[in-house]
């Protein structure tokens, strides 16, 4: 047998193996309770975990660059990051990346939860509950309330943002050369869903309000994004992990605010109303950071 022989052999073999540990155990379920659930000898077969980054020693960054990025959820190439919205009639192993992280923030599995992009202020569940759902009374309730009644619970209307409510995502990354390696690298820093404030459900003519809700520092959230998959429309049996995805630039994003000597300033904030000036702004930066890299070879 040759050396290619061998090689394609191998190849295959792992390739059978993914697959077949990617089918969900939906081959082996004797219930449909069974489906999406890792029988044991698959767990202790993946002994699965997010792929660990490596040190990188602060004198090894030759450059760097930070940038924050405006995924559009209407993007089709986005769309594995906003779907599925609607969970009554969908496996419970498929949900969307708002819906995996706000359920692991509440579950206590993601804390590094802040207000901002900068991390300076932590928020917790508290925090987060207030951003999410609007309570509103009604004016029969206002009346009880007035005349010294308990108010009725269905004078109480509650409002809660959910998967389908979300417009885009936000992200603060960081590009940096690796001196050793000789290479241009990426890392996800931060991550943030935004959307309109729960409170224009209560309040549809208010509806141009989009804030951005908390920002999660990515390391922390890893290991619960990468429990969780996003669906693969070019094979099914494999998915992505959602960590797999963000961290491989599976996506497409725009650039809204580079690190600069004017306090970070948004783009809009010095190219104002002229939407196609922003956007040409936006892959200025985009091609000032690739040239770094051919620059570290040309010189």
């Amino acid at each position: 047998m040759t050396i290619k022989n061998v090689v394609l052999m191998c190849a295959f073999t792992l390739l059978f193996t993914i697959s077949s540990n990617a089918q969900l155990n939906i081959l082996n379920a004797k219930t449909p309770d069974e489906i999406g659930v890792k029988t044991e000898e698959q767990k202790a077969y993946d002994n699965d975990g997010p792929l660990p980054y490596g040190y990188v020693d602060d004198r090894d960054v030759l450059w760097s660059k930070t940038t924050w990025e405006t995924i559009d959820l209407n993007e089709r190439m986005n769309f594995p990051l906003y779907y599925p919205i609607d969970t009554n009639n969908i496996g419970r192993d498929r949900r969307s990346l708002y819906d995996v992280l706000v359920k692991n923030i509440r579950e206590g599995n993601i804390t590094e939860v802040y207000a901002d992009s900068y991390f300076t202020q932590k928020r917790d569940l508290d925090d987060i509950q207030a951003s999410l759902v609007y309570s509103d009374t009604t004016d029969m309730g206002i009346s009880q309330l007035n005349a010294g009644e308990p108010v009725d619970p269905q004078y109480i209307r509650s409002f809660t943002l959910d998967a389908g409510d979300i417009e885009e995502w936000r992200i603060r990354g960081y590009w940096y050369v690796d001196k050793r390696q000789g290479e241009l690298k990426f890392r996800l820093i931060g991550i943030c869903p935004v959307a309109n404030e729960a409170r224009s459900k209560a309040f549809p003519d208010d509806m141009d309000n989009k804030v951005e809700l908390f920002w999660i520092f990515y390391p922390d959230a890893r290991e619960a994004l990468h429990k969780a998959h996003a669906f693969n429309n070019f094979n099914s049996s494999q998915p992505l992990t959602f960590d797999h995805l963000l961290n491989s630039r599976r996506f497409t994003g725009v650039i809204y605010k580079e690190d600069n000597e004017y306090g970070d300033r948004e783009i809009e904030h010095y190219i104002q109303d002229n939407a196609l000036m922003q956007l040409l702004e936006s892959e200025r930066i985009k091609e000032k950071i690739r040239n770094v890299e051919m620059d570290l070879w040309a010189n």
